[in-house]
């Protein structure tokens, strides 16, 4: 049997990453794996999930399983973190999953269940998992423009344009912050837009929403989010612990479907816990144990808020380093839009090409549509990446 099994395309970000360890040059940078990084080149533990994990050692006296939706107070702290008070509670279903990548399986597999002549729009480009798992799973998905690559911004009537040609029923992908991989964002104005034109269709919004926190803060960058959800009866929200909590490996995450009653919520709640059930029956509970616990104690919370505030600014500084060296070294501001991005990714507009010259000639290693971690930096490495982007555009 399994000598009928054929090769799967390698994931290219994984094989980056081998690369990148096999390169033995000293100074060598990893701008490709998509893991926030302190300026030692380190992802540390926050102090908050350290405090929490000492304190469930101490009191947790079951590892039995929790439901199959998860511990309901995960649900309620990720819910308000996520939501605040835009939508009222027993609308919202929702179940814990093994990261924001499960919650967007979960969420595909819902909207198969519910709609399968349904097609999946997602923006041009999006994270690739999106598109991989949409095609494993013989999906129909549509790209609509996004990224003008000539700019740093967004296609914004290509956006629009594209999505009026969908059809009634079709889910929308969005990103809720900190767009992945280009960083460049909806503002509240443009979300309204495209509000508009997917009501005048009849579409169905789904949000991807994995760095929150990230970009311009807590609430800030869930102001996308809570704007759609107060504008349609169906909203599907999936949503990663793995960054804004540093949890990468416990696989935390949550899928939310809003419901436009009670009635409907109850059963949009039937139907994911019995997808859970028949992926992996309960889900990973270590992780969000501890997130819910942060949300639900003042001084942990406060805790967590500050450290990733921390994390925040120090992208933000890193952005405007990078952005301010470009300028001088190409007299050019041709990459000014890096500072204006949020989160952990921009997308530079190099060629493949560049790309390649930059690994080959600068040990600067970054995914080949030249998407690159701005955590991945330090203000040490940002003159050396700088010099390397001007030399080989310049060639």
């Amino acid at each position: 049997m399994l000598e009928n099994l054929s090769q799967q395309p390698a994931d290219k970000i994984l094989a980056l990453m081998a690369q990148y360890k096999a390169d033995e040059r000293p100074g060598k940078i990893d701008l490709g794996v998509g893991v926030y990084k302190n300026a030692e080149g380190k992802t540390p533990v926050m102090r908050a999930i350290k405090a929490a994990e000492r304190r469930l050692v101490e009191e947790q006296e079951s590892k039995s399983y929790t439901g199959l939706a998860g511990d309901p107070a995960f649900a309620d702290a990720m819910i308000e973190l996520v939501l605040g008070d835009s939508v009222a509670r027993d609308r919202v279903a929702a179940i814990a999953t093994p990261g924001g990548t499960g919650a967007c399986r979960q969420g595909f597999e819902l909207v198969r269940l519910a709609n399968p002549q349904a097609t999946v729009w997602v923006s041009n480009p999006t994270w690739p998992n999106h598109v991989s798992i949409l095609k494993f799973m013989d999906m129909p998905q549509k790209a609509y423009r996004y990224f003008d690559d000539s700019t740093g911004g967004i296609d914004f009537d290509g956006m629009l344009e594209d999505l009026a040609g969908a059809k009634a029923g079709d889910i929308v992908l969005l990103h809720g912050c900190c767009h992945n991989p280009t960083g460049a964002n909806l503002t509240l104005d443009q979300i309204d837009e495209v509000i508009a034109v997917m009501e005048g269709k009849g579409l169905v919004p789904m949000i991807d929403i994995a760095y929150q926190g990230f970009g311009d803060g807590l609430d800030a960058d869930a102001a996308v989010t809570r704007r759609v959800a107060t504008a349609f009866d169906n909203v599907l929200i999936a949503a990663s612990c793995s960054k804004n909590f540093g949890v990468y490996r416990e696989r935390t995450g949550i899928l939310m479907a809003i419901s436009k009653d009670a009635d409907e919520a109850a059963l949009s709640q039937q139907n994911m816990n019995y997808l859970n059930r028949q992926n992996y029956s309960f889900p990973p509970d270590h992780g969000a144990r501890c997130v819910s616990m942060i949300l639900s104690d003042p001084e942990l919370r406060a805790d967590w808020q500050a450290e990733l505030e921390e994390v925040r600014l120090g992208m933000l500084e890193l952005r405007k380093q990078l952005a301010d060296e470009l300028r001088r070294l190409t007299n050019s501001d041709a990459f000014d839009f890096v500072a204006e991005h949020r989160g952990m990714f921009s997308r530079l507009g190099l060629s493949p090409e560049q790309v390649e010259t930059l690994k080959t000639d600068h040990a600067i290693y970054m995914v080949g549509d030249s998407r690159i971690n701005i955590a991945g930096l330090n203000k040490d490495t940002v003159p050396v990446l700088a010099r390397a982007i001007a030399e080989v555009i310049g060639d």
